[in-house]
């Protein structure tokens, strides 16, 4: 399994927005061949910070992610929100196991 997580700073003023684009992009991903998770998670203590995980059964699939109509809106529309640029962090999922 591969799992991507995006560490994102959002400026205060677009939390909203981003958030809209977000639950957008969400919807979209987990229909997505491959997918095994996509949670959008906000801080507690700061709600201008979030964290995405992303997990995809295999490689190819996280890069066909990255190639969708709807992840690329999304970048899109979320740069200028950025207090600074999200960064996404890749790892193996060892557990659960799936099946690729």
């Amino acid at each position: 399994m591969e799992v991507t997580i995006v560490h994102v700073q959002v400026k205060p003023e677009y939390i909203a927005d981003f958030i809209e684009a977000t639950q957008h992009n969400h919807a979209a991903s987990i229909n997505e061949p491959g997918n095994v998770r996509f949670d959008v998670l906000q801080a507690g203590d700061d709600p201008s910070c979030f964290i995405l995980y992303e997990a995809y059964r295999t490689q190819d699939d996280a890069l066909r992610h990255k190639e969708s109509e709807h992840y690329l809106v999304w970048r899109k529309a979320v740069a200028a929100w950025m207090a600074e640029p999200r960064q996404g962090v890749p790892y193996k999922g060892l557990f659960p196991k799936i099946d690729t």
